[in-house]
């Protein structure tokens, strides 16, 4: 597992597998959260499974396909709902990169630009592209 974490209470990874799940229980997580669309990986790690490791390991689990360039207010929205539930969490997806932008989004006017941006990047994602749709949020709230 290659987990990179954001917050204290958020760490967001590359594709996870059944065997991680255990493991991440183990480690004190308490949800986990699936961005990777089931159209990208087999039905060995589709959101079922995935989901019915994470409760039979007493995670909460939530399901938020983002598909690249399909960033919703919607998605932003669920995000920011299942991070509101006990953690810690994690999140995961091909790379660690959607996750990240979805916890950027809903860190838009809560956290300094410049902090959302190098959180990120120390984090090994580059989320300079976005920086308008962070602008953009955060005037909006």
């Amino acid at each position: 597992m290659d987990l990179r974490q954001l917050t204290p209470a958020l760490a967001v990874s590359p594709q996870l597998s059944l065997s991680d799940i255990p493991e991440l229980s183990k480690a004190g997580f308490r949800v986990l959260i699936n961005n990777r669309p089931d159209d990208e990986i087999g039905p060995d790690i589709d959101h079922e499974a995935m989901g019915q490791a994470a409760k039979a390991h007493g995670m909460r689990y939530h399901y938020l396909p983002f598909t690249p360039g399909q960033i919703t207010p919607r998605l932003i929205a669920d995000f920011s709902e299942a991070m509101a539930g006990r953690g810690p969490h994690i999140a995961y997806c091909r790379s660690g990169h959607r996750c990240t932008v979805l916890w950027a989004l809903t860190q838009a006017g809560k956290r300094p630009e410049a902090e959302i941006l190098e959180t990120a990047t120390q984090a090994g994602y580059d989320l300079e592209p976005i920086r308008p749709l962070i602008a953009s949020l955060a005037s909006k709230r």
